[in-house]
C-alpha cells in the first residue's frame, strides 16, 4: 500500500526561503565589499597630502582634504594625462567597434555557411584559447616590427582583432537563432549578407553588447602590449602612462591613485549607463 508524505509546512518553507535569502545577501555583500574597499581606499588616498600616505593608523576619510594630487598631474606638462585619456578612449573605442564587426562576420560564417574544413578550422581556433597569451607576444611583436608599425596605433589595434573568444561567443549565439527566420528572408529574395545584417545582427544585440563591454574593458586596461609598441610619450595610453609615476626609488602614490581614479571614470559611467538600460528593459518586460 503506497504511503503519501505529508505536505511541507508553509511556515517551514518560508523560513528556509528567508534563510537562503539572508545567506545570499551576506555573500553578495561580502563580494561587494571586496570590490568597493580597494576603490574607496584609492579615492581616499588620491585626496590625501603626502604627509598622510603612510600613517600607522588607517584613515578612510583624509584628515586634510586636498586636490593637490589631481592638480599636479593635470597641470604637469611632462605628464600629459589628458592626452593619454583621449588616446585610451579612442583606441578602446576603435578596437571595440572593429572586434564586433570582424568577430560577428566570422562567427556568422562558422554558424551558417557550409565550406570544406569548417569544423576542423573552428576546432583549431578553439585550441588556441588554451594557450597563454604571453606566448604570442614575441611573434606578434616581430610581425608588427616587420610591417613597420612600431610606435604606431596600427600596431596596437591589429593584434586585438585576432581574438578567438569573440568568434566563439558570437557563433554560439547565432547557432541559437532559429534558421526559419533566415530561410524566410532568403525566400523573399534577401542575399546572405542582407540576411546577416537585417535578421541576425538585430537579434544579436544582447550578445554584441556583452562582447563590446568585455572588449572595451580589456582594451582600456591593457598595459603590456601598448608599453611594448608605443615609444612616443604623447602616444601612450593611461595604464603605461601612469607607470611613469613609479620610479626606481620613489613612487608618487597620491598621484598614482588620482590617475587610477581618472582611469576608472569611463568604466563607472559605462556601468551606470548599462544599469539604467537594464532597469528600463526589466520594466518593459514587466
Amino acid at each position: 500500500m503506497a504511503t503519501t508524505q505529508p505536505p511541507a509546512h508553509p511556515g517551514g518553507m518560508r523560513r528556509r526561503k528567508l534563510i537562503n535569502n539572508i545567506l545570499l545577501l551576506a555573500l553578495l555583500t561580502f563580494i561587494g565589499l571586496l570590490v568597493l574597499v580597494p576603490l574607496l581606499w584609492m579615492l581616499s588616498t588620491s585626496f590625501k597630502p603626502k604627509s598622510q600616505w603612510f600613517l600607522p593608523e588607517v584613515h578612510w576619510i583624509p584628515k586634510t582634504f586636498t586636490w593637490e594630487n589631481y592638480l599636479s598631474i593635470l597641470n604637469n606638462d611632462t605628464l600629459p594625462i589628458v592626452r593619454w585619456f583621449v588616446n585610451s578612449l579612442l583606441l578602446s573605442g576603435t578596437i571595440t567597434l572593429l572586434v564586433l564587426a570582424v568577430d560577428s562576420l566570422a562567427a556568422y560564417a562558422y554558424a551558417r555557411l557550409e565550406f570544406r574544413g569548417r569544423s576542423a578550422l573552428f576546432a583549431l581556433l578553439l585550441a588556441t584559447l588554451f594557450l597563454p597569451g604571453v606566448m604570442f607576444l614575441v611573434p606578434n611583436f616581430l610581425t608588427i616590427a616587420r610591417f613597420g608599425w612600431l610606435n604606431n596605433y596600427l600596431g596596437v589595434i591589429t593584434p586585438a582583432l585576432a581574438g578567438v573568444f569573440g568568434v566563439f561567443f558570437m557563433r554560439q549565439f547565432f547557432e541559437s537563432l532559429p534558421r526559419e527566420l533566415e530561410e524566410a528572408a532568403q525566400i523573399d529574395g534577401a542575399t546572405q549578407f542582407q540576411t546577416f545584417t537585417q535578421i541576425a545582427l538585430p537579434l544579436a544585440k544582447p550578445a554584441l553588447a556583452t562582447l563590446g563591454i568585455i572588449t572595451f574593458l580589456g582594451a582600456w586596461n591593457d598595459f603590456l602590449w601598448p608599453l611594448l609598441i608605443l615609444k612616443d610619450r604623447q602616444l601612450l595610453t593611461l595604464p603605461p602612462g601612469l607607470r611613469t609615476l613609479q620610479g626606481a626609488y620613489t613612487s608618487e602614490y597620491g598621484q598614482m591613485m588620482a590617475g587610477a581614479a581618472i582611469t576608472a571614470i569611463p568604466i563607472l559611467l559605462l556601468y551606470i549607463l548599462l544599469q539604467r538600460s537594464s532597469s528600463r528593459a526589466s520594466r518593459r518586460r514587466a
